[in-house]
C-alpha cells in the first residue's frame, strides 16, 4: 500500500488521480488532500478518501472546511505555509503535485527536502526554478516520475535507453484550437472560443497556455531539466490527433514514440505505480485513424512558443518573470480584461522591465515572482479591453 498526497486535487488532474485510486483501493491511500478555492469539493473528496489532513490554499474559506471535517477526525489547515509545512509529515511518501502555476514551487521543495517522492504534473516548478531543483534532486533520495502527457512519454520512451544515444525529443502539440487561425482572426478570439481544446479536457489556465502555444514552451523548458538534454536538441511537432504523445530520435536514426489515448490517467497511473503498469479502460484503436500528421509549429502566429529556447539560453530568473507575466496574463484574458493576442507582448514588456539574476537563489525567484506579477498587472491596466 503506498499512502500519497495530492495537492491540487480538485483540479482536473487531482481528481483523475483520485479517479486511480478509487479504482485501485488496494494499492493507494490518500493521506493528505489540497485545493486552493474549491472547498466543497475538497470536502467531499475528504469525506470519500478519509486523508490524515486536508486543507485549504484561501485561508477565509478554512471555517468551512472546518467545520465540516472536524466530526469525521480530519485534520485541517489553512494557507501556503501550513501546506508547505505539510510536506514534513511522515505518514506519505509521494506527492502528486497538481496544483497550477508558481503555487506548486514551495511545497514541491519542501517535498523533496523530506525525501518525499515526486509525481509532477506541475510544470512550473521546473519552469521557474529548474536548477535549483535538480541541485536539491543531487543531493536528495527523491525521484520524480513525470506526470505530464509528454514528458511520461519521452520517460516510458528513455526507459532502457542510455541517455547519451539521443540525438533528439521530439515533444508533440495538438495545435490547439486556434491552430489554423490567420493572424486577422486570432485578433477576434473569445474566452470561450480559447477554451475549446479540440483533444483534452483541461482546466481553465492549461487550456488557454496550449491556445497561446506557451504550454509548449514550457514543457521544452521542462525537458531540458528532467532528463537533462541540451536546449537546441528538444523540439516541439504540432501533431493535431494528440495519439503520439511524444518521441525521442536516437543517433542511429531510430525513433521511439509512445502513443495512446488523449487520457491523463495513463500517465498518472504510470507515476503513481513508479513505472508499474496498472489496468486501465480505454484502447487506442489504430484503425480507426486514415493518417497522423505532423507539421512545424507556426512561430509567427505563435510566438510564446520562442519563448522556451530564450529562456533557457539566457538562463538565471527569465523563465521565472515569463511565467508569472503569463499567469497574470491568462487570468486578465480569462476575465475579459485582455486580448488573447495580447498576451504575448505582454509578457515580453514584462520581461524587459525585470532586472536580471544570473544565478537566483529562492528567495530571489520570489521576489522576481513578486515584481513580474506587479509589472504585469499593471501593463494589463495600460494595455485595456478585452474578449467578450
Amino acid at each position: 500500500m503506498k499512502n500519497i498526497a495530492v495537492l491540487g486535487s480538485t483540479g482536473s488532474i487531482g481528481t483523475q488521480t483520485l479517479d486511480i485510486v478509487r479504482r485501485h483501493p488496494d494499492r493507494f491511500a490518500v493521506k493528505l488532500l489540497s485545493a486552493g478555492r474549491r472547498v466543497d469539493d475538497l470536502i467531499a473528496q475528504a469525506r470519500e478518501f478519509r486523508p490524515s489532513i486536508a486543507i485549504i490554499a484561501d485561508e477565509s474559506l478554512y471555517p468551512c472546511l472546518r467545520d465540516a471535517l472536524q466530526p469525521l477526525g480530519i485534520e485541517t489547515a489553512a494557507g501556503a505555509t501550513a501546506l508547505a509545512e505539510a510536506m514534513d509529515r511522515e505518514d506519505f511518501s509521494m506527492v502528486v503535485t497538481a496544483t497550477v502555476g508558481y503555487s506548486g514551487l514551495a511545497p514541491t521543495i519542501r517535498a523533496i527536502k523530506s525525501g518525499k517522492d515526486i509525481a509532477l504534473a506541475n510544470k512550473e516548478t521546473l519552469v521557474v526554478a529548474g536548477e535549483l531543483i535538480t541541485g536539491l534532486l543531487s543531493q536528495s533520495t527523491s525521484k520524480v516520475y513525470p506526470v505530464d502527457s509528454e514528458h511520461s512519454a519521452i520517460y516510458q520512451c528513455l526507459r532502457g535507453e542510455d541517455v547519451s544515444a539521443v540525438e533528439r525529443l521530439i515533444i508533440t502539440a495538438s495545435g490547439g484550437p486556434f491552430r489554423t487561425f490567420s493572424a486577422d482572426k486570432l485578433s477576434a478570439v473569445t474566452v470561450e472560443d480559447a477554451l475549446r481544446h479540440p483533444n483534452w479536457s483541461m482546466g481553465a489556465k492549461i487550456t488557454i497556455d496550449s491556445a497561446t502555444m506557451l504550454n509548449k514552451a514550457f514543457e521544452i523548458i521542462e525537458a531540458h531539466w528532467l532528463f537533462g538534454i541540451a536546449p537546441e536538441r528538444i523540439v516541439a511537432l504540432v501533431h493535431p490527433q494528440s495519439i503520439v504523445h511524444s518521441m525521442v530520435e536516437f543517433v542511429d536514426g531510430g525513433v521511439k514514440a509512445q502513443l495512446g489515448v488523449p487520457d491523463m490517467r495513463l500517465p498518472i497511473s504510470y507515476a503513481l505505480g513508479e513505472t508499474e503498469r496498472m489496468y486501465l479502460p480505454g484502447r487506442l484503436t489504430l484503425e480507426q485513424y486514415a493518417s497522423m500528421t505532423f507539421e512545424r509549429p507556426d512561430t509567427g502566429r505563435f510566438p510564446c512558443l520562442t519563448l522556451a529556447h530564450r529562456s533557457l539560453e539566457r538562463g538565471g530568473n527569465m523563465a521565472c518573470v515569463v511565467n508569472a507575466a503569463n499567469e497574470v496574463a491568462v487570468a486578465a484574458f480569462l476575465a475579459g480584461r485582455l486580448r488573447f493576442v495580447d498576451i504575448h507582448p505582454l509578457i515580453e514588456e514584462t520581461i524587459a522591465r525585470i532586472g536580471f539574476i544570473a544565478s537566483p537563489d529562492y528567495s530571489q525567484l520570489v521576489a522576481t515572482n513578486t515584481e513580474a506579477r506587479a509589472v504585469a498587472e499593471s501593463l494589463v491596466a495600460a494595455y485595456g479591453g478585452g474578449a467578450k
